[in-house]
């Protein structure tokens, strides 16, 4: 009797069992839940890798755009100003104009003496602005410079090397018909495919002229510097003033004349600056170029409290070499100076005033009455 209920128990489970294992799919048994959460669980993984390989893919594929954004390369800017990547590094050896702060005072002095000469250049109405400074290659500005155009080599005789000027075409032809008697209103023809005239580069050479002359009195107040024309070229590669390696800086100068106008690009290597480069270096205040007035009165003040040697000379004898080697100990000199006269005082040679011998306390002094300076001038204008 005790195993009976052991052998009902087990006898149920087993038909419990089997109902279990019998029973039709749409009651939801164990293996079909476990079948649906494998399946869901497969493809939320699936979904899972499908956004990995998405995020990994776009981070992976960049287009012509972003390569040129990150290497720095711009076909469509000439610009060498702001770079970046590796553009930027491989031109971190140029020398920035930034350095010298004095020559941007001169090229601005050029662009108000350039606008007044081309005034008068033209009889038109001519306004010259300065578009930008900056360091190039020299080998990067040829390859960069749009043809057809006039290359102005000419020569800075006091620091000896060589500059280059470019006059556009845009502004050859606008000047050719200023000159000429061109109407206003309209644009400057251009005519493509053939050399420039006779004509047009003698007028051209004349403008080049005028500008090299406003650049020597740019440069004046800083150092005197002579440019002179050297020849004229059609072709960069006859232009070539430096290895193409060199740094320069190239200013952009924008030359407008009511509708008509063009563009006029200096270019200058830092081989030819070296010279005045010193110069070039000091800080300025207005056009004073590199003049301080704090340091002025610095050194005028230290000049008031500096201490001088002076002398007091009582007479002066003209005597031979023999007499002074003949000397002897306790020998007297006879002076024409008598107490009364008046003694000069020098100091480092150089005859400074004048006065009376006599005494205070127990020292010898003496009590100036007139200054040597003034009594020249008094000689030279004569009494009034």
């Amino acid at each position: 009797m005790a195993n009976e209920p052991n052998q009902e128990g087990n006898q149920v489970s087993m038909e419990d069992t089997d109902q279990a294992a019998n029973k039709p799919a749409d009651q939801g048994g164990p293996e079909v839940e476990q079948q649906g959460i494998a399946e869901s669980a497969s493809a939320e993984a699936e979904g899972l890798l499908a956004d990995k390989g998405d995020a990994i893919g776009s981070e992976r594929v960049l287009n012509q755009d972003e390569i040129d954004n990150l290497l720095g390369f711009d076909a469509s800017s000439t610009d060498t100003q702001d770079r970046t990547g590796i553009q930027a590094i491989i031109n971190s050896a140029l020398v920035s104009y930034e350095r010298l702060p004095l020559l941007e005072i001169v090229f601005d002095r050029l662009v108000r003496l350039m606008t007044t000469s081309l005034r008068n250049f033209t009889s038109d109405n001519v306004e010259v602005s300065l578009d930008n400074i900056s360091s190039i290659r020299f080998g990067d500005y040829l390859n960069s410079i749009p043809l057809p155009a006039i290359l102005a080599v000419f020569r800075a005789e006091e620091l000896d090397n060589y500059g280059l000027l470019t006059v556009e075409s845009n502004l050859i032809y606008s000047i050719v018909d200023v000159l000429l008697g061109g109407r206003r209103g309209t644009a400057a023809m251009r005519i493509e495919g053939r050399p420039y005239t006779t004509i047009e580069r003698s007028l051209v050479q004349r403008m080049i002229e005028v500008v090299l002359a406003d650049m020597k009195a740019a440069f004046e107040p800083l150092s005197p510097v002579t440019f002179n024309l050297d020849r004229l070229e059609i072709n960069p590669r006859f232009a070539a003033i430096a290895r193409p390696a060199n740094a320069a800086v190239l200013v952009k100068l924008r030359v407008d004349m009511e509708d008509r106008g063009g563009r006029v690009e200096l270019l200058l290597p830092y081989a030819t600056l070296e010279p005045i480069r010193e110069l070039l270096l000091q800080m300025f205040m207005g056009e004073k170029f590199g003049r301080d007035s704090i340091w002025e009165g610095h050194l005028a003040t230290e000049l008031w409290s500096t201490k001088l040697d002076i002398e007091a000379v009582l007479d002066e004898l003209p005597m031979t070499l023999n007499e002074v080697m003949n000397f002897e100990v306790g020998q007297t000199l006879l002076l024409n100076a008598s107490p009364s006269s008046t003694v000069e005082i020098r100091c480092g040679g150089v005859a400074l005033l004048s006065g009376k011998m006599g005494r205070v306390g127990h020292q010898v002094a003496v009590r100036v009455e007139n200054s040597v300076h003034q009594k020249a001038l008094l000689q030279i204008e004569g009494p009034k």
